[in-house]
């Protein structure tokens, strides 16, 4: 589309007869072009000079500026080594002259502009880094290499960083390049000649493209942003590069990655060598650390280059000083990297891509990154308009009254309305930009209590490091006075003691807290009310990551969501072991939204146990089959049919608590097979008892991020003296004929959570089947009578408060739905579900059904709080006020004498409602 169409706006000549001289070059062009070309010319001598040399060009690239552009550029990629300094000097002439018109006419926008000199540096360094290689493999100097490897320079590739990564490339900018060869394309031997060979590439590319000749230069470089570059060559190897980042790296390093991008040479090799940093950069944690270093980075630049104080337009640095294009910059880069770990779509490299992203992955206001934006792009035109007055590689605002009127002029607007919109746009990015990292200093003093508990601090893990302190005194004055405003401020500072007194670390998630005072408010809500969470918390402190992830509130997925989410995450894991961690990491996150959920009285504790549930069902679905293809390396693929895993007890019931183990069994259908096909192959009954094995070290090992669950495989057939696999073909004729009815009682709640479908529903069939055989057994009363009178005088209750052992209680109810389930052959698994089958059944009274039911929900209610509450059987003394209230809250009571009295009447009921269903145990047998 031609350039006169499409113009919006137009440059005024501040210099009449510089504008006047320009517009004589061009008589045949439309009048508003030339308006443009005048305005143009009359404030800018650099552009008139580029006019005057390409006058013969110019008007036929205005024809199509776009199709001129890529004319240019391929036109200068096909030069021959001898020609190519001249040749890309002219391509430079040709692209800023027309990038200039057309960025001060408004026919591109600033994406557009920036686009197309950062395609002319691109091709610049591609081309002279080929052309340098082949005359070097001509030459002998890089061993092993043919004439076709300089189309790939040889393994060579430079990495475009900052804006030309981004393609942001000002109109005056150098480029930043960090250059990189692939040393796996050399023997060992040639590795030092190889190094040499692309040392001297690099240098005469820079050279090359950088010199300022009769002709111009085409641009300057930058390599000091490779590693450690006051010692390093300017060209290195990827895998000393690598292990610099991995040992040394620092965070202004990974702020710099994210806008890198292979753009010379060998692109191929610098994906790859982009992928092995992606650890580096992207954290798996939220990394609210990087504020800080940010800020710090900010200080040091604005200590160097002299721009602390207010903002005064004369002189202005539009792009380091305050309220500047660095600090639009700085906020959305750090941003990202806080974030970008755990969110892949903040992976960009654009500043405007960034700001959309934060905004919305919910990391930024939509108004703010609107409001950023907006004026970042208004920021970059006055930058280039500055930069274009005399191609000087300067970010300054004028110092004088004449140099301002050229610059408005420029602009097509005059000096003072200029300056008043300059001035509301740095301090507008300034505002949004300093509170987010400069830290505020407390204004008031700690609250004066707990000293001898706050003087130990100092001595805990969290707080060995200068900068942990320096943050945590500007918290502590914040934290204290919320302690200090708990129902029981002495409780509660005891444990958030337990909490600090945990952490492994504190720098990162000191930060985090100062960056979200939301996430304070929940730890001390945490420390006032649930101290077992709050020791969990400084073990697995991660976890609150996913407080702030955007999603913490939200619905509960449910179970087939949840292994879907495992799964996709898990197939991304690079090995074995780290998707073990992967699945710790993720379980804790999880594990502790159901804990916050249910302490805030979001969901009560009948949902809680569900969740819980739930989440240990997910995480054995999805890391089975990763267990399984580990052990089929060695071993072969599973003979047979394969193997299921039955949850039973609480997990197989569909409801646990925070602090559960897992009961498991694995039944496996070995279909005739002799054994594995494999390196080492094993037959049916190792193969199977060992993968069992497999599954239960990959659940319960303590690892990295710790362990996922205990496991307990005692309600296996035969129990503890059992194969800790079982096989199908057996397991039907043996509940038949030889288990015990405990055994019976333990399949009522089997249920099949991992494992292939096929076998799972067969499984499943036979479990139907047994206890449709075994409905109204004659022993089972009696078994279960005797069951109950050891269980009572093994394990005493631990007081009233004892929620789960003791006549009626909790495990004395479950016993009766499984008895019950048993004589009804009913195959429901949950309590609640065994005693209305029950009841349906004609086994038992409906109001003896409801008597228990009421009872198990009582009691689950207290369990499953004290668990997230204290971790044991509660005192509700040692809980605190925070405590007391919620366990008043999930039972619907006034005061805890009101519960103390129910608890002990629902038990009575309860326990006398069972015997009366079982009958009790006959001494003589």
């Amino acid at each position: 589309m031609r350039f006169a169409s499409r113009i919006t706006r137009s440059p005024h000549p501040h210099d009449t007869e510089r504008g006047a001289d320009g517009r004589a070059l061009f008589p045949d062009l439309a009048p508003e072009v030339l308006d443009v070309i005048e305005g143009t010319a009359g404030c800018s001598p650099y552009l008139l000079g580029l006019m005057q040399k390409e006058r013969d060009w110019l008007p036929g690239a205005l024809d199509d500026p776009e199709a001129a552009l890529e004319a240019e550029l391929s036109d200068k990629a096909a030069l021959e080594l001898p020609k190519l300094g001249d040749g890309l000097r002219q391509a430079k002439r040709r692209v800023a002259l027309l990038a200039g018109l057309a960025d001060l006419a408004g026919v591109w926008p600033l994406e557009d502009v920036t686009g197309a000199l950062t395609r002319l540096a691109d091709m610049a360094v591609d081309t002279a880094l080929k052309r340098l290689v082949a005359a070097e493999i001509g030459r002998g100097k890089l061993p092993g290499l043919s004439e076709q490897d300089a189309e790939s320079a040889g393994g060579m590739v430079a990495l475009a960083m900052g804006k030309g990564g981004a393609f942001e490339l000002n109109y005056s900018s150098d480029i930043d390049l960090i250059c990189l060869f692939d040393e796996t394309r050399f023997d060992p031997g040639d590795y030092h000649e190889a190094r040499a060979g692309f040392i001297k590439v690099t240098r005469r590319m820079c050279a090359l493209i950088g010199e300022n000749t009769a002709e111009g230069y085409v641009f300057r470089t930058d390599l000091r942003l490779r590693p450690d570059a006051s010692v390093t060559p300017v060209c290195l190897s990827m895998e000393t590069a690598e292990r610099y980042y991995e040992s040394v790296g620092r965070t202004w390093e990974r702020a710099a990655y994210i806008k890198a991008r292979p753009s010379a040479g060998d692109i191929a090799a610098g994906a790859r060598f982009l992928e092995t940093l992606r650890p580096f950069v992207w954290r798996k944690h939220l990394d609210f650390a990087a504020i800080q270093d940010a800020h710090d980075m900010r200080l040091r630049i604005r200590a160097h280059k002299g721009l602390g104080g207010p903002i005064t337009l004369p002189g202005h640095n539009m792009k380091l000083g305050r309220g500047g294009i660095r600090e639009i910059e700085f906020f959305t880069q750090t941003r990202q990297l806080i974030a970008g770990g755990r969110d892949e779509s903040l992976r960009v490299r654009g500043t405007g891509e960034g700001l959309a992203a934060l905004a919305t992955a919910g990391w930024v206001p939509d108004a703010d990154a609107e409001t950023l934006f907006a004026h970042y792009r208004a920021h970059r035109e006055i930058e280039h308009r500055v930069q274009m007055i005399r191609d000087a590689q300067t970010h300054d605002l004028p110092q004088s009254d004449e140099e301002f009127d050229r610059l408005a002029a420029f602009c097509g607007t005059d000096a003072e309305s200029l300056k008043a919109t300059l001035k509301d746009r740095l301090e507008e990015v300034h505002e949004l930009t300093e509170g987010f990292f400069a830290p505020t200093e407390p204004t008031t003093a700690a609250p004066d209590f707990g000293e001898e508990i706050t003087d130990r601090w100092l001595t805990y893990p969290a707080l060995r490091s200068d900068r942990a302190v320096e943050i945590f005194n500007r918290l502590k004055p914040m934290l204290l006075s919320r302690l200090s405003e708990a129902a029981k401020p002495d409780e509660a500072l005891l444990a958030f003691d337990g909490f600090l007194r945990g952490l492994p670390a504190g720098v990162q998630l000191f930060s985090l807290f100062e960056a979200n005072p939301q996430l304070t408010r929940l730890i001390v809500d945490i420390a006032a009310t649930a101290p077992a969470l709050a020791q969990y918390l400084g073990r697995n402190s991660g976890v609150l990551d996913a407080v702030i992830g955007g999603s913490f509130f939200e619905e509960w997925p449910g179970v087939a969501a949840l292994t879907d989410a495992l799964s996709k995450v898990l197939d991304q894991a690079p090995d074995y072991e780290a998707r073990l961690d992967t699945t710790r990491r993720w379980a804790k996150e999880w594990h502790f939204r159901t804990g916050v959920h249910h302490l805030r009285g979001l969901i009560d504790a009948g949902e809680a146990g569900r969740q819980y549930a739930d989440l240990a069902q997910a995480v054995i679905a999805a890391l089975y089959p990763h267990v399984v293809a580990q052990f089929a390396e060695k071993h072969g693929a599973p003979p047979g049919r394969g193997a299921v895993v039955l949850g039973m007890g609480s997990l197989g019931a569909g409801r646990i608590h925070a602090q559960s183990d897992l009961d498991l069994i694995v039944i496996y259908d070995g279909a005739e097979a002799e054994g594995s096909d494999g390196p080492k192959p094993l037959s049916v009954r190792p193969y199977y008892a060992r993968l069992t094995q497999a599954l239960v070290t990959a659940l319960s090992a303590p690892m990295a991020e710790g362990r996922l669950y205990e496991v307990d495989m005692r309600l296996r057939p035969s129990g503890k003296q059992g194969p800790v696999a079982t096989a199908f073909s057996s397991f039907e004729s043996y509940q038949m004929e030889e288990a015990w009815t405990w055994e019976h009682l333990a399949l009522t709640r089997a249920r099949v959570v991992a494992g292939p479908e096929d076998l799972g529903a067969d499984v499943e069939a036979s479990r139907a089947r047994v206890l449709a055989a075994k409905a109204g057994g004659d022993t089972v009363r009696g078994d279960v009578a005797a069951m109950r009178a050891r269980i009572a005088a093994s394990k005493p209750p631990q007081g009233i408060w004892d929620a789960k052992i003791g006549p009626g209680r909790l495990q004395d109810v479950e016993l009766a739905g499984q008895a019950l389930a048993l004589l009804s052959g009913s195959t429901a698994h949950a309590t609640a579900h065994q005693l209305s089958e029950a009841a349906a059944a004609g086994v038992v009274a409906p109001e003896q059904a409801e008597r228990l039911r009421g009872a198990a929900d009582l009691f689950w209610s207290l369990q499953a709080s004290g668990k997230l509450l204290s971790g044991g059987v509660m005192d509700p003394d040692a809980l605190g006020a925070g405590g007391r209230a919620m366990l008043l809250r999930e039972t619907g009571e006034e005061d805890m004498e009101t519960l103390a009295a129910r608890i002990a009447e629902v038990s009575e009921q309860a326990a006398t409602t069972i015997t009366a269903i079982v009958g009790e145990e006959d001494e003589t047998s």
